[in-house]
Order: C-alpha cells, then sequence, then structure tokens
C-alpha cells in the first residue's frame, strides 16, 4: 500500500512538473509573438525610407511635438530621432539575436541599425563621439550618456556576432567617454561636452557598464580597471540614504535626490558584472541590496493601483529590468522580474492604441493613449518581451504570477 501511494505521489508530482513547464513555454512563446509583433510594427511605421537606419522620433508624427529631454529645455521635433530613442531599437535587435533560431532573421536588422548609428559618428570634434543627431542633417550637441549607450549597443553586438570592428568602435566611444572625466566632484563624468553644471547617474552608470563589456569581450585589464572606477565613484558618491542612486551631483557636493528606475538599474547590472569577473562577494551583496531597496523604493512610492512598480519611463524600467535579469541569472531571484512582467502585461491588455502601441505610463489613460507615440516607449516592449521569452523558455522559472 505504500509503495501505491508513493508511486502515485511521485507520479502526479511529475504530471505537475510537466503541465508546469508546458504553461511556461506556451508563455515563453506568447511573449515573443508580443516581441516580434511590436518590433515589426515599429519597423513598418517608424522607418523612414530617405535616411537608411533612421527612424522617426514619434508616431504618427506631426513634425510639431516638443521633446525635453535635452540640454536648455524644449527642442522642436526634426525629420528623424535623435541617438537616444534610436538606440531603443538597436538594443531589441540584440537581444532578438541571442535566440539561436532567429539570430540569422535579425542580422540584416542589425547591419542597418549599424549603418544607422554611425550616422551620428562626428569625426570632426576630438576625440570622436556620437552626437544627438545624424551629423549630415546638423551639428548638434555630444551627450556622454548617449556615447555610453553606444558602447553598450555595439559591444551586445560584438557577444552576438564576433565582428571585431564592433568591440573597437565601443573602445573608441568609451575613448569619448573618458575624457570628460574629471575629479571636480570626486570624479565622475557630466552628462554633457562643455557644461559642468552636474555628475549624472546616467552617464557614469552607462560608463561603467561600457568598461565592463569590453572587458568582457576583450580581457584587457584597463577597461576592468575603468570600470571599477566608474563604478566606486556612482556607488559611494550617488547611493542615497534610501539605498537607491540619485539623479545627479552638483558642484558642491550637493545630491540631487531625485530617483529614476534606470539610475540604480545599471549599477545593480554593473555589480553583477563585476562579481562575475572577480568573484569578489561584495559585488553580489552590492548588487542584491541595491535589487531590494530599489523594489521597496518603487513599489511604494505613489503609483497607479493596478501597477506593481512605479513606472517613471517604460525605458527607464527596462534599464531596471537589465539588472534585475543580470542579478536572478547569479541567484534565481523571481521576484523583481516578476514585478515588471506583471505591469508589462497590463500595459500590453489594457493600454494598446489603434497602431498597437502602449501609453508611455503603462496606464488606461484615454488623452495619453489618443497621443502619438515615442520611439524609445515602443522599442523597450520588445526588448522586454524578448529578455522574458529567453528567460521562460530556457530557465526552470519558479514564478509568482504563474
Amino acid at each position: 500500500m505504500k509503495i501505491a501511494i508513493k508511486y502515485t505521489w511521485l507520479c502526479t508530482a511529475l504530471i505537475l512538473t510537466v503541465t508546469a513547464l508546458q504553461a511556461q513555454q506556451n508563455k515563453s512563446a506568447e511573449y515573443l509573438k508580443r516581441a516580434e509583433t511590436m518590433y515589426t510594427n515599429i519597423w513598418k511605421n517608424y522607418r523612414v525610407p530617405a535616411y537608411t537606419g533612421l527612424f522617426l522620433e514619434n508616431y504618427p508624427s506631426n513634425k510639431k511635438d516638443s521633446l525635453t529631454y535635452m540640454q536648455g529645455g524644449k527642442v522642436s521635433e526634426k525629420p528623424v530621432s535623435f541617438l537616444w530613442p534610436f538606440s531603443g531599437v538597436f538594443s531589441a535587435t540584440n537581444v532578438f539575436m541571442k535566440i539561436p533560431a532567429l539570430n540569422a532573421k535579425y542580422k540584416p536588422y542589425q547591419d542597418t541599425l549599424v549603418i544607422g548609428v554611425e550616422q551620428y559618428r562626428d569625426d570632426v570634434r576630438r576625440p570622436m563621439g556620437y552626437q544627438a543627431y545624424p551629423v549630415k542633417l546638423e551639428k548638434s550637441d555630444r551627450y556622454y550618456d548617449d556615447n555610453g549607450l553606444v558602447g553598450i549597443d555595439y559591444m551586445e553586438s560584438y557577444f552576438v556576432t564576433k565582428n571585431p570592428l564592433y568591440l573597437q568602435r565601443a573602445k573608441d566611444v568609451f575613448k569619448f567617454i573618458l575624457s570628460g572625466w574629471n575629479n571636480n566632484m570626486g570624479g565622475g563624468v557630466p552628462w554633457l561636452e562643455g557644461h559642468h553644471d552636474q555628475k549624472p547617474a546616467c552617464t557614469n552608470g552607462m560608463a561603467t557598464l561600457t568598461a565592463l563589456k569590453i572587458y568582457q569581450g576583450s580581457k584587457d585589464p584597463y577597461y576592468l580597471d575603468q570600470g571599477k572606477k566608474f563604478y566606486d565613484w556612482m556607488y559611494h558618491t550617488l547611493r542615497d540614504s534610501t539605498g537607491v542612486i540619485a539623479n545627479d551631483i552638483k558642484p558642491g557636493g550637493k545630491l540631487n535626490r531625485t530617483f529614476y528606475t534606470y539610475n540604480t538599474g545599471s549599477l545593480i547590472e554593473a555589480a553583477v558584472l563585476l562579481y562575475k569577473i572577480t568573484g569578489q562577494k561584495q559585488y553580489l551583496q552590492q548588487a542584491q541590496e541595491l535589487a531590494a531597496d530599489s523594489y521597496k523604493h518603487f513599489s511604494t512610492v505613489p503609483h497607479d493601483k493596478n501597477l506593481r512598480l512605479y513606472i517613471d519611463l517604460p525605458w527607464f524600467v527596462t534599464v531596471l529590468f537589465r539588472g534585475y535579469e543580470a542579478l536572478y541569472e547569479v541567484d534565481g531571484n523571481y521576484k523583481y522580474l516578476d514585478a515588471v512582467e506583471q505591469d508589462l502585461n497590463y500595459a500590453w491588455q489594457n493600454t494598446r492604441d489603434q497602431y498597437g502601441y502602449l501609453s508611455h505610463s503603462w496606464t488606461p489613460n484615454q488623452e495619453e493613449m489618443k497621443k502619438p507615440k515615442w520611439l524609445l516607449d515602443q522599442a523597450c516592449i520588445a526588448e522586454l518581451y524578448a529578455r522574458l521569452s529567453i528567460i521562460l523558455k530556457v530557465e526552470n522559472v519558479t514564478n509568482p504570477s504563474n
């Protein structure tokens, strides 16, 4: 009798395990479908045929919107997007290329995006750097955080292609970023070339990741040393008493206690990379503390009741997700990823407009849903769902939302 009961229990457990794994695989397939649907829609509607590899800032574009993410205030929308939203498409493409069955499919997209990003490359000012808008259309400012994004995108491209040109371009970008380093405010790099009004987390976080990813690809200890230098400055200068990373530090040492999700996200990913590279457990502990503190902060500050986290900007949350994903690969804690997954699914199910694009706030605000949609807000949706698809397909996830 005992043997029969034990056998029945084992059979039941096996059936439940197989059922759970099948459900996980089905969810992975659905997420990949959503990722590719969004990506296809972006290439269909945002592409600017007159400029190879470049995209619209918004869709539908009325050419009249004011953009507020530049130094000095509002800038009018232009014929093609600025570098920052462009980078969102590049990043999403590199994630698709991590999927073996899709690598060949997305290689032509990556090739086209390389053509696109090189149109932002400014070789006139030295050292070479990427400016905010395509060089052939106008001269524009060069932001150090934009260049960090280019460095990261080129390294992620290198990891999936092993094209040495991409590694070299990332090194060139890092040389430009490092040219902005000075010891004012204890170190770090400012936001914009020629301006010294702040040392922000966005610039220094992306610089940290660029350096560490170059080290991963080259094994040149110089880049590990530089990555540590940036990381240490950020961790000890910008980490707030709340445990999350502040937006920037001003001349004189005043901390700007504005908290965006991506600033902590980039440092979580950097801490995990340092742990993987060095084996030093202090970095893993710091990553876990940053993750816990960021989750506590962004789940408790005022936000929509239907969401688990405060959605400051979808792409910002995507960078936070990257940090959580890197940590999950080490410690297996799906809690933080699950929060983003649930919020993303709510947005997908409740906020898509007639073109299939999601609202900026991930809430069904009718006025917001009627507005043109920003390229960066949509490109990161493709990236998030592609990342989730990979995680659920290859890992035995214990997912609280299942």
